[in-house]
């Protein structure tokens, strides 16, 4: 695949890397990245001799979540359940083992991408940063059932109603992220990793993904659609609007309930 594709696939044997690859825009989502990226997820989930996958991004980030300079028309349920859902539930769903590499900031879709992943090495100074509330928006993507179920009601609300970034440390703590590495070992650490469970059961992994995945109080699917349809109304307001134009003006927005 080229360098210059929107997403590269690296195989291994059993193990595949796969790039987001919009290095220019710290790999924010528009509609040729989120296409060719559920392709990718598809097409290695269907393969039977891929058994893990690293996931990273190139450049400087993870991922900086959806590209908001991109032309926007329609329902955002319907892009929601559409182009990003397919790819997320894909992850979670499938016998596959992803591993997310965050080597910086997985900020909006792109911390709910690598909250969706089975495991996740981070480095010391990366962070999960949903800034939706900054737009007058709430997390979406499976990110509000990500964080009820490692955190609890109390810290995951603070958590979206402030915007705030999640440090790798408190991650850690948490659970969102499994292990800790200096920036430039991430990578390295996330690959060892991947390497060490080819060689373990594929059975008992499958069966145990299978299990955790599903013992759950809600689906991530059906949390993924609650989401979108509350983001719609969110999408619609004078509110988003206003605060993407005080977000790209560098300012603080005002938000006023309509």
């Amino acid at each position: 695949m080229s360098e210059h594709s929107a997403v590269i696939i690296e195989r291994d044997g059993a193990l595949a890397v796969v790039t987001l690859n919009r290095p220019s825009v710290r790999n924010a989502f528009n509609a040729e990245l989120r296409q060719a990226f559920a392709e990718a997820v598809a097409g290695i989930n269907a393969d039977p001799a891929i058994r893990v996958v690293v996931l990273k991004g190139a450049g400087a980030g993870f991922c900086a979540g959806a590209d908001l300079t991109e032309p926007f028309a329609g329902s955002i349920t319907e892009q929601i359940e559409a182009e990003y859902k397919p790819f997320l539930t894909g992850i979670a769903e499938a016998d596959t083992i992803w591993i997310a590499s965050v080597h910086g900031a997985a900020a909006g879709i792109g911390g709910a991408l690598a909250m969706a992943c089975d495991l996740m090495v981070m480095a010391e100074d990366a962070t999960i940063y949903l800034a939706f509330a900054a737009i007058g928006l709430i997390p979406d993507g499976g990110a509000t059932w990500q964080l009820i179920n490692a955190m609890g009601y109390r810290r995951a609300f603070e958590t979206i109603i402030e915007g705030r970034r999640i440090a790798a440390a408190e991650c850690l703590a948490h659970g969102l992220a499994n292990r800790l590495a200096p920036r430039e070992h991430v990578h390295d650490e996330a690959l060892a990793w991947a390497r060490s469970l080819v060689a373990g059961s594929p059975l008992a992994q499958k069966a145990a993904k299978r299990v955790l995945r599903h013992v759950g109080r809600m689906r991530l699917a059906d949390a993924i659609t609650l989401e979108a349809r509350k983001q719609q109304a969110l999408v619609e307001s004078e509110d988003f609007r206003d605060a993407v134009d005080a977000f790209f003006a560098k300012r603080k927005p005002t938000f006023h309930g309509r």
